[in-house]
């Protein structure tokens, strides 16, 4: 085009120009290395706990500038329940792999009619030699994000920012490693047991994770069907609000499939 535009002649856009290539099947990967993939990671559904794992690292302040203390946290999917943490003042695939086996024994993982997903990003202590053989011997199936894509992992960046955002999260750093340990320890508990979590419908992630969903939002749903008998101008023709959980949770769902067995199960 510059060409043509230097010889005092314009027959369309660079845009044009890559459209009609692309039309004829002449805009191809140029080069003798490999086409970069861009698949999406595998989708899991969980439909119940202890099917899906997502964990990650994130930093907390210290008090020596730079240097950082490093929150090691486990999630489970579909109850949204923390089911494993540790701080440490370092990165590594030793704690991470010391952590996932800790956990796998608290939840009786072995004794699951399937393997157990574990989700992470491509950081270094997830992908580590010592990570990576601990959960092969676990029988833990890994999955991973995308390389420089961060919502790949959602759930774990959703922790971390509820975690940040806490009014009593402290606004320069931790005093110290203890203190900080101390810290998410208390988040935990609030947390998995105090926290109405929006995305389960305003359940705490232990009510979720004990099975107790059924009994509560039929509770529910008693109490506001009995408020519309006795306040109907409050509703009008609206139907009450809708208690209804689902039970299937995805991670990183191709969305045509959720759809399809969203359909079926309905």
């Amino acid at each position: 085009m510059p060409t043509l535009a230097d010889e005092g002649q314009y027959i369309g856009s660079e845009r044009t120009y890559y459209r009609v290539l692309n039309e004829v099947g002449q805009q191809h990967h140029r080069g003798r290395a490999a086409k970069p993939s861009r698949h999406k990671p595998t989708s899991y559904c969980a439909t119940g706990p202890n099917q899906v794992w997502s964990w990650d690292i994130t930093y907390l302040k210290s008090p020596v500038r730079g240097h950082f203390y490093y929150l090691y946290l486990v999630e489970d999917i579909y109850s949204r329940m923390i089911v494993a943490w540790e701080i440490h003042e370092t990165e590594s695939a030793e704690y991470a792999s010391e952590m996932i086996t800790k956990a796998c024994m608290k939840h009786s993982i072995a004794a699951l009619d399937k393997p157990l997903v574990l989700h992470s990003d491509n950081g270094s202590p997830m992908r580590g030699g010592t990570m990576l053989s601990t959960l092969q011997r676990l029988g833990v199936v890994t999955s991973f994000s995308r390389p420089r894509v961060s919502d790949d992992n959602p759930y774990s960046e959703a922790i971390f920012r509820t975690l940040k955002y806490r009014p009593e999260y402290p606004r320069s750093a931790f005093a110290d490693l203890e203190s900080a340990r101390t810290w998410v320890h208390g988040f935990t508990q609030w947390y998995n047991k105090k926290h109405k979590h929006s995305g389960l419908k305003f359940l705490s992630p232990i009510q979720r994770h004990r099975g107790e969903t059924e009994e509560l939002m039929n509770s529910r749903k008693k109490v506001y069907e009995e408020a519309k008998q006795h306040h109907p101008e409050r509703w009008g023709k609206r139907s009450t609000r809708n208690w209804d959980l689902a039970e299937q949770v995805w991670l990183n769902p191709d969305r045509s499939m959720a759809d399809q067995k969203l359909q079926k199960a309905a």
